[in-house]
C-alpha cells in the first residue's frame, strides 16, 4: 500500500516538473517565435503599402500635372484672345474719334450754313411783310373794306360752301349706304323670320275655372266660406264666386299661382272630397307637379334649341317662362323665337351661332325672379347669369338689350335687334293704352321743341312721324339735317319696338282767287 502511494506521488511529482518545464520554457520559446513571425509579417505588409501609397501618389501627381498644364494653356489662349480684342477695341476706339472729330466739324459747318440761312428768311420774311402790306393798303384802297372785313366775308362764303358740300357728300354716302346696307339688312332679317316662326299667345291676369252646376260650386265654398279660404291662403290668390253660371274667376298677377289653383280645384272637383285638410293636402301636391313640369319644361326647351351645360337654376327659370306674359306674350315662346332668330342671324353674319342662341334664349331671365329686385330685368338677368358661371360675353348680351350697359360683345347688339324683331312683329304684343298714347305724344314733342316746326303728326302706330316747317324758317338743306337729329334724338331718349320714320315737310302754297 505505501508503495502504491509513493508510486501515485512520485508520478504526479513527475507531471509536476514537466508542466513546469512545458510552462516555463517551451510556451516562451514559441511565443518569441511566434512574434518574431508576426512582426516579420506586419513588416512586410508595411513596406507592400507604402509601396501602393507612393503609386497612387505617384499617379495623382501625374493627373495634377496634366490638368495644371492644360489650364496654363487654357489661360494662355484666354490671354491671347483678350490681347486680340483689346487691339481690336483700340482699333474701334481710334475710328470713333476720327469719326466724332469729323462729324464735329460737319456740325460747325452745317451752323455757320444755317446762321446765314436764317439770316437771309430775316430778309425774306421782311420783304415779304412789306410787300404784303402795301399790296394789303393797295386792295383796301381799291375795295373799299378793310382786311378784317374782308376776310370774315371770305370765310362767311367758305363756311357756305363747305357746309353745302359736306351736306352734298353725307347724302351721296348714305344714300349709297341705304342702297347696300339696308338691302342686306333686309334680306339676313327676312330670312331669320322666314326660318323661325312662332305662334302668338294671349295671356290675362284671371282664369276661369268652368263647373257643372250650383251645387258642386257651394261645395267649392263651403260652410261660411272655409273652403274658399283656405284655398286662398294655401295658393296665395284671390277667388271670385259671383252669380256667373257655372264658373268661378281665379285672379292673380302671378300665372304660376293661378295654374296651381286651377289644377286643385279641378283635382278637388274630380274627387269630391273638399275639405280644408284635403285641399292644403291636393294643393301641396299640385305644387309639387307643377314644380317638376316647370324642371321638364326648361330640360325640354333646351334639348329643342341644342342648348347644353346650363345650370339647373336657369334650366329652371327657362321653365316658369311658360307661365309668364309681357304685353300678352309669352315669355317662353318670346325667348324661343329670339334665340331662333339669333342663332339665324349670327350664323348669318359669321358669328358663333350657339353662343347667340344662349345669349337669346336667357335675355329675359330677368323677369321671372323668385324674390322682386330693385333693378331693371336686364341688369337682374345679367347678375343672375354671371351667379350661375355663364360666360362674360353672354352675360354681356343679357344686360345690354336694353342699352343699360355698355355692349362690349358683337353678341349684344344681335339679341337686341331680335328681341325688338319678336316684340315688333304684328300680333305678338299689345300695349296699354296709355303707354301706347304717351309714346305716340312723347314723338310729337320731341319734333315740335325744333324751332321752324309747325306741326308734328305720330302715324301708323308711331312707327312715322311727319314733321311739317314753314318754308321761310328751314331751307331744304336744314330739312334734312332736322331729320337726322330728330331720329337721333329718338333713338337716345326713348324706347320703342321696331324703328320710327321721320319724314320732314317744307313746302310753299300760293293762294289766289279770281272773282
Amino acid at each position: 500500500m505505501i508503495s502504491i502511494i509513493s508510486g501515485i506521488v512520485g508520478g504526479l511529482l513527475i507531471t509536476l516538473i514537466w508542466w513546469a518545464i512545458w510552462y516555463f520554457v517551451v510556451v516562451p520559446q514559441k511565443q518569441k517565435k511566434m512574434e518574431a513571425e508576426i512582426q516579420k509579417e506586419a513588416e512586410v505588409l508595411k513596406q507592400k503599402k507604402l509601396l501602393e501609397v507612393k503609386e497612387k501618389f505617384l499617379a495623382k501627381k501625374n493627373e495634377l500635372d496634366k490638368e495644371v498644364h492644360q489650364r496654363n494653356q487654357q489661360l494662355q489662349q484666354a490671354e491671347n484672345r483678350n490681347k486680340q480684342r483689346e487691339m481690336t477695341l483700340n482699333q474701334r476706339q481710334d475710328e470713333l474719334n476720327r469719326r466724332k472729330q469729323e462729324t464735329e466739324n460737319m456740325r460747325n459747318k452745317v451752323e455757320n450754313q444755317q446762321a446765314l440761312l436764317d439770316k437771309k428768311e430775316e430778309e425774306l420774311v421782311a420783304r415779304q411783310a412789306d410787300l404784303v402790306n402795301k399790296e394789303r393798303t393797295k386792295l383796301e384802297e381799291l375795295s373799299g373794306l378793310s382786311a378784317e372785313d374782308a376776310k370774315n366775308q371770305l370765310i362767311e362764303s367758305l363756311k357756305d360752301e363747305a357746309r353745302t358740300n359736306a351736306q352734298a357728300y353725307i347724302n351721296e354716302i348714305m344714300d349709297e349706304a341705304k342702297i347696300n346696307a339696308n338691302k342686306e339688312a333686309k334680306r339676313i332679317i327676312i330670312q331669320s323670320i322666314q326660318r323661325v316662326a312662332t305662334e302668338t299667345a294671349v295671356e290675362n291676369s284671371v282664369t276661369v275655372f268652368h263647373i257643372d252646376n250650383d251645387e258642386v260650386k257651394g261645395r267649392v265654398i263651403g260652410r261660411e266660406g272655409r273652403n274658399i279660404r283656405a284655398l286662398e291662403n294655401a295658393t296665395g290668390v284671390e277667388i271670385v264666386v259671383d252669380d256667373t253660371p257655372e264658373a268661378i274667376v281665379i285672379s292673380a298677377f302671378d300665372p304660376v299661382r293661378r295654374e296651381i289653383c286651377r289644377l286643385a280645384l279641378h283635382q278637388l272637383v274630380s274627387d269630391g272630397r273638399i275639405h280644408p285638410a284635403r285641399i292644403e293636402e291636393v294643393v301641396a301636391k299640385v305644387k309639387k307637379q307643377v314644380d317638376e313640369e316647370v324642371m321638364e319644361t326648361g330640360k325640354r326647351t333646351t334639348i329643342d334649341l341644342g342648348i347644353h351645360g346650363l345650370h339647373p337654376e336657369l334650366v329652371r327659370i327657362i321653365g316658369k317662362m311658360k307661365y309668364r306674359s309681357s304685353y300678352g306674350q309669352n315669355l317662353l315662346q318670346h325667348a324661343r323665337e329670339t334665340a331662333n332668330l339669333c342663332a339665324v342671324m349670327a350664323s348669318e353674319l359669321g358669328l358663333n351661332p350657339k353662343k347667340a342662341k344662349r345669349a337669346g334664349l336667357l335675355h329675359d331671365i330677368g323677369k321671372v325672379p323668385d324674390e322682386e329686385p330693385e333693378m331693371p330685368h336686364a341688369l337682374y338677368g345679367a347678375k343672375l347669369a354671371e351667379k350661375y358661371k355663364e360666360k362674360p360675353d353672354i352675360c354681356n348680351a343679357i344686360g345690354a338689350h336694353h342699352e343699360e350697359t355698355e355692349m362690349t360683345s358683337l353678341i349684344a347688339p344681335i339679341v337686341q335687334i331680335c328681341d325688338a324683331i319678336s316684340g315688333a312683329r304684328p300680333g305678338a304684343r299689345r300695349e296699354i293704352v296709355e303707354a301706347y298714347i304717351k309714346r305716340l305724344k312723347d314723338l310729337e314733342n320731341i319734333a315740335m321743341s325744333y324751332p321752324g316746326v309747325t306741326k308734328t303728326y305720330a302715324i301708323q302706330a308711331g312707327r312715322e312721324l311727319r314733321v311739317i316747317v314753314g318754308a321761310d324758317k328751314i331751307d331744304d338743306k336744314q330739312t334734312e339735317l332736322l331729320s337726322d337729329e330728330i331720329a337721333t334724338r329718338i333713338q337716345n331718349e326713348m324706347t320703342y319696338p321696331g324703328q320710327v320714320k321721320i319724314t320732314v315737310i317744307r313746302e310753299t302754297r300760293a293762294i289766289a282767287y279770281a272773282k
